[in-house]
């Protein structure tokens, strides 16, 4: 029980678990279509050939599928298959209980709605791994109840609960899992040897096989590395293991497009420079810190440590703006039609820890109250433009602002008690739901 020495820690793992029947269990978006596929394919087919599995996503819905068709069933990668530009990672992290699922219902096709729902039951519960693991780490720089309304504050304050219960088809709650693990493995490796190093570059691979773009969390090790004897011999040791662990996703690139590299649709959409470095931040429209605002204080938080931490301050900053460089670097940077900034959901551990440090320096002044009133702020703000997104009242293409303020104050508030009864107790009446 000492990891759950606390009782802050062991109420807050108790909410987590608590949480996880609020998981819608659906496959509905396309990305999250390519990730389940991984799963019927490989246990049942034995083979990457998706056209089976997308042709039953396409016929329970063509109209709605329609462009889905067109992508991934009308075309075909260089050998024949269809493509599939979502890393396998995901869908290994859901394997075991896809497994479970099989054992109990055994079914030819592998497609029916138990294994959605257990793979949806997968996302939420690593989810709550990853959010647990958060407060672990910030743990290590501010109080119990810093630490706490940080996370908090971040489960419902930016997108994560979405991509943890409405979309946990989506690779996100697996990413936030993914990174947390390597995040949370830092202060361990960066205090021992080359070994420990080989073990944390292990993590690295992980979060690249979850979403290639992960991989970029990786600076950190270049700066936890200085200062430290053997340093060639340590990031050796974490490229290698970080190879190695990769070593499926390359496999499957081979097979599906003749080559050890990503489809060409992917790389055609990447831009070296990075053009939308500040837009992914602070565009109006679609930057991170307009989405989530409380972002933009845990970013000042995180800037401020590097007065009080400053190697550890160092080592997530640069594995924050290294996210930020590939998401600026894509010619999809905007995510328009997606809810939130969701490419940010792996840096969740980046923004505990900062977090922690914003409360930590804010509860002397405010009280425990002036800071839970902040917390529940942006909590609301946030569930707000889920309601919103949801119902479809707000586009979902950018940030209308003169749309989001009037909705928050005038059409959400009578919706919200109706809305959360719906969600709990008659979900597929919602429309962002079903």
């Amino acid at each position: 029980m000492s990891f759950f020495r606390e009782r802050t820690a062991l109420a807050l793992a108790l909410l987590l678990l608590a949480s996880v029947p609020l998981v819608t269990p659906r496959i509905a978006e396309s990305d999250a279509v390519e990730y389940f596929s991984y799963l019927p394919s490989l246990v049942l087919d034995h083979d990457l050939d998706f056209a089976d599995e997308y042709t039953v996503f396409y016929n329970e819905d063509p109209e709605g599928r329609a462009g889905f068709k067109e992508t991934f069933l009308d075309r075909s990668t260089a050998t024949g298959l269809k493509l599939n530009f979502g890393p396998i990672g995901t869908a290994l992290l859901w394997s075991p209980f896809y497994l479970a699922a099989h054992l109990v219902v055994g079914s030819e096709d592998g497609m029916s709605q138990p294994y959605r729902t257990a793979v949806a039951i997968a996302s939420a519960l690593y989810a709550a791994i990853g959010l647990f693991l958060c407060y672990r780490l910030a743990r290590r720089y501010a109080t119990p109840f810093a630490s706490l309304a940080a996370v908090v504050a971040l489960w419902w304050g930016t997108p994560v609960a979405y991509y943890m219960y409405v979309a946990p088809g989506m690779s996100h709650a697996a990413s936030l899992f993914a990174v947390a693990v390597f995040f949370s493995l830092w202060p361990w490796a960066a205090s021992g040897g080359v070994s420990r190093w080989a073990v944390w570059g292990a993590s690295a691979g992980l979060m690249a096989l979850v979403r290639e773009q992960d991989l970029f969390f990786a600076a950190a090790a270049l700066i936890a590395v200085l200062g430290l004897r053997d340093r060639l011999k340590r990031l050796v040791a974490f490229g290698a293991s970080a190879f190695l662990v990769f070593l499926p996703q390359l496999a499957v690139y081979q097979v599906l497009n003749g080559e050890p590299l990503p489809s060409a649709h992917i790389q055609d959409k990447m831009i070296r420079y990075s053009p939308h470095f500040f837009e992914v931040l602070f565009s109006i429209e679609h930057g991170l810190f307009f989405w989530s605002p409380i972002l933009l204080l845990f970013f000042a938080g995180g800037l401020w440590m590097l007065k009080k931490e400053r190697v550890a301050g160092l080592v997530l900053l640069a594995a924050f703006l290294a996210q930020v460089y590939i998401s600026g670097a894509v010619d999809s940077w905007t995510q328009a039609g997606a809810f939130g900034a969701r490419r940010f959901v792996g840096a969740t551990p980046i923004f505990a820890v900062w977090g922690a440090f914003v409360f930590a320096a804010l509860e002397p002044r405010i009280r425990r109250f002036g800071v839970a009133a902040v917390v529940s702020f942006f909590m609301l703000w946030n569930v707000s433009l889920m309601i919103q997104f949801g119902l479809g009242l707000m586009c979902r293409q950018r940030l209308v602002w003169s749309q989001i303020v009037h909705n928050h104050l005038h059409e959400v508030p009578p919706r919200l008690l109706s809305v959360v009864g719906s969600y709990l107790w008659a979900r597929d009446d919602l429309e962002g739901t079903r």
